[in-house]
């Protein structure tokens, strides 16, 4: 999954009129992106975007599906590297194979976690299954703060309990929220968790104030600290509130995802599959994967050939951060 895009979108501007409380939450629409092929699958990405790069260390987000994989081929990407980040998977509905150059050959079912670190250098390949036949979750990449950002290739799988709220029901399959903690460690401390709202419910969470935090929903109509977001939005929420508020005001059961952690103050490089902090780190790595260097292994099993990398462009990649955050409360 690529982040090169000529256009990325900008928020949606929520500011209330003069003389009333600034609006807390900045509402980053999705747009429409191509994983490729003849009969590519279109994900919504709503990060990165031109006004913010990262919400903790979180760095990118995917939103697929409900997609019918009859008429649009599902997901086939074939093997491709990754450097500097690590990789999260989580479905609603399907199945997806992964093989990586660690030798992990594992599926990704809903409510299991399937975290892949790419470190140094990594290369693995998604497909959706035989079996499926609507593919729809999320597709997240964290970024590896610098002292680690070279650290070895690893893979985590992790199923979460359900924690009942009272409202709805949490899966907590990064860091703690609502009284569980996920056991799969992180480099930054973060928050990943799947959350269901019942019709009409408001549930009212207990945050870490140093988090900054963004609410991805999946399906319903949520407010998130009174902001409303439909479908497909990402809500952005800066550090200060130690709960959080969220009201699905639609008839049906709403489904989101939140994630948090600390501002993450390193500028980062997102070229294609890469995470670097300069120009040289990019062209490196996309050297080493054009000539199939060892940093990235091989992959077994998939009867495609890897992904060849895209042109560079003719300008200097430059590094890219978050605006200066504002603190909320």
């Amino acid at each position: 999954m690529s982040t090169i895009e000529t256009d990325p979108a900008n928020p949606r501007d929520d500011t209330p009129a003069v003389g009333k409380a600034p609006a807390r939450v900045e509402v980053l629409p999705p747009r429409d992106v191509p994983l490729g092929g003849p009969r590519a699958m279109t994900v919504r990405r709503t990060l990165p975007q031109r006004a913010r790069t990262l919400i903790g260390a979180w760095c990118f987000v995917d939103h697929y599906g409900p997609d019918d994989v009859a008429k649009t081929g599902g997901m086939d990407v074939a093997p491709h590297p990754h450097t500097g980040l690590q990789t999260v998977s989580w479905l609603f509905t399907g199945e997806i194979e992964h093989r990586d150059s660690l030798g992990v050959h594992a599926f990704v079912r809903p409510g299991e976690l399937n975290l892949m670190t790419g470190g140094h250098g990594i290369s693995h390949s998604e497909v959706s299954t035989p079996a499926t036949t609507i593919l729809h979750g999320v597709q997240l990449w964290v970024a590896l703060p610098e002292q680690h950002r070279h650290t070895a290739r690893d893979f985590h799988h992790h199923v979460p309990r359900p924690v009942p709220l009272d409202g709805g029901e949490a899966r907590v399959f990064l860091g703690s929220l609502a009284g569980d903690t996920s056991p799969v460690p992180t480099f930054t401390p973060l928050l990943g968790a799947e959350l269901t709202l019942h019709p009409h419910a408001t549930v009212t969470l207990a945050l870490d104030p140093a988090f900054e935090h963004g609410l991805l929903v999946d399906r319903g109509e949520v407010r998130m600290a009174g902001t409303p977001l439909r479908p497909a939005e990402l809500g952005y929420l800066a550090p200060g509130p130690a709960t959080l508020t969220l009201t699905n005001t639609s008839a049906e059961t709403a489904r989101t995802i939140l994630l948090g952690g600390p501002p993450f103050e390193e500028r980062i490089i997102m070229w294609w599959n890469f995470i670097g902090r300069s120009h040289r780190d990019i062209v490196e790595a996309r050297e080493e994967w054009q000539r199939g260097s060892d940093r990235f292994g091989s992959v077994t099993g998939h009867p495609g050939d890897r992904l060849p990398a895209p042109v560079l462009p003719r300008t200097t990649l430059t590094p890219r951060g978050n605006p200066p955050a504002r603190q909320n409360g």
